[in-house]
This record gives structure tokens, C-alpha cells and sequence, in this order.
């Protein structure tokens, strides 16, 4: 069995996110992977090249230097995981939930330099296997993590199925972002949902969880929804009563 934790993260944007950080195991095989596939690419190479003599041979060597560090950075940058990550379900992001950027990609693949001492990524290993999530140098210096992509869901967050006829005039603009912001709360975090319902507490007379829970009961109104729907658009009365 894998060794993997679950933790909580909360994107800049307030979304809610559940991640696994990857274990020593999967990481180690992940790893595995890329190793022989870079291995693999350079074989090729130095066959192809073999007819170039000295020439060939430096070419080859720049591909080796290009595959060893620009290798993860790459596929870390367009596809979130090199290849033997994706093939584990292993994904690269920030410790804040965010996609991962060219500099702290760069950084956490230069470091490896250091995981690999004195050996076999022992350094590495060591600094894995003592934090709970499972990091090693590069990922501290860099501010990553690795998670599993099967892991990450929704955080649900619980809303109001009520009618409430909002109690002021509302412009188009208005209308829709409040629609939009009952729309969006499976992705929300609660604090996220209770801080931006804050900013009509001057109107609604109400703050906190209570200006949330009215808020979606204008957009019920709004989107013409009755009293007994629940704010899920895809169901409804009908649905129920039919199961």
C-alpha cells in the first residue's frame, strides 16, 4: 500500500481543495519511470549519432545534459507530470493549489543535485520521510507539492434551498453576480463565500453564514425557483417524487 496523507489546501481564489500528497513508494516508481525512458531517448541518440565520431558523441552529451535537467521542467510546465508521474496519477502544484511555474519547476529540478547526496537520493529521501508531506529538498525550497490526481475534489459546501425576493433594486450586472455566486459554491470555501456575502452586509443587514444563505435564497428568486427546489439545478421535484 502507498504511503500517502490527505490535507486540506485553499487556492488564492478561495476554492477548496482535497489532495493526497504522493508517497515515498509512488514517487520513487514515478521516478523510475522517467529514468528509464531518458535512458531509452540517449541510447537511441548515441546509436544514431555513432557515425559521427567525436561530434556525435558531443552532441549526445548535450542531449544527456538537456534530458537530465530540462526533462522534468518540460513536462512539469505543459502537462502538469512527466511522463512516469502521469503514469502513477502523480501531479505537480503549488503549496497553495496553483499550477506550477517555470521558476519553482526549475528550482525544484535543480536541487536534485542535493537529494541525490551523499547517494541514491538518500539526502532526498531523508527529507521525505520526515515531513508529512513527503517533500524533498527541491519541493521546500520551491514551495511544491506532489499529489495524487485522483485525490483532488470538492470540498462541498452547504447552501439554502429558500426563496427570498431581494429587498432592493438590483441592475443586470448585479443580478448575475448573484446568481454566479450561488453557482459557485461547491468551489468556494465557506470563509471565501461568508467574506465576499460580507461586502452587501451594509444592504442586507446581515453578515456572515446569514448574508450567505440570503444571497442564494435571491438567486433561487432570481433563477425562478420555488420554495420546495433545492438549489441544485440538476434536480428537481419531479426527479424525487419519480425515485
Amino acid at each position: 500500500m502507498l504511503l500517502d496523507t490527505t490535507i486540506a489546501v485553499e487556492t488564492p481564489e478561495g476554492v477548496d481543495f482535497t489532495v493526497t500528497p504522493a508517497g515515498v513508494v509512488s514517487r520513487s516508481l514515478a521516478y523510475t519511470t522517467d529514468f528509464f525512458i531518458r535512458v531509452l531517448v540517449i541510447a537511441l541518440a548515441m546509436l544514431i549519432l555513432a557515425f559521427l565520431g567525436e561530434a556525435g558523441t558531443g552532441i549526445a552529451l548535450v542531449i544527456y545534459f538537456l534530458l537530465e535537467w530540462f526533462y522534468p521542467v518540460f513536462f512539469e510546465l505543459t502537462k502538469g507530470a512527466t511522463p512516469g508521474k502521469k503514469w502513477f496519477k502523480l501531479y505537480v502544484i503549488h503549496d497553495d493549489g496553483s499550477p506550477i511555474t517555470f521558476s519553482s519547476s526549475l528550482l525544484r529540478n535543480l536541487l536534485r543535485a542535493a537529494d541525490i547526496l551523499p547517494m541514491f537520493y538518500l539526502l532526498g529521501l531523508i527529507s521525505m520521510v520526515c515531513n508529512g508531506q513527503f517533500k524533498r529538498l527541491g519541493d521546500l525550497a520551491a514551495g511544491t507539492l506532489v499529489v495524487r490526481m485522483t485525490a483532488i475534489k470538492n470540498t462541498p459546501v452547504e447552501t439554502t434551498s429558500g426563496v427570498k425576493a431581494p429587498s432592493f433594486a438590483l441592475t443586470a450586472t448585479e443580478q448575475q453576480a448573484v446568481v454566479q455566486f450561488a453557482q459557485r459554491a461547491q468551489v468556494l470555501s465557506s470563509a471565501r463565500r461568508q467574506e465576499l456575502a460580507n461586502i452587501l452586509s451594509p444592504v442586507l443587514n446581515e453578515q456572515n453564514q446569514q448574508a450567505v444563505e440570503t444571497i442564494d435564497q435571491m438567486a433561487n428568486y432570481l433563477l425562478g425557483r420555488k420554495p420546495s427546489e433545492p438549489n441544485d439545478p440538476s434536480t428537481s421535484r419531479d426527479a424525487t417524487e419519480s425515485s
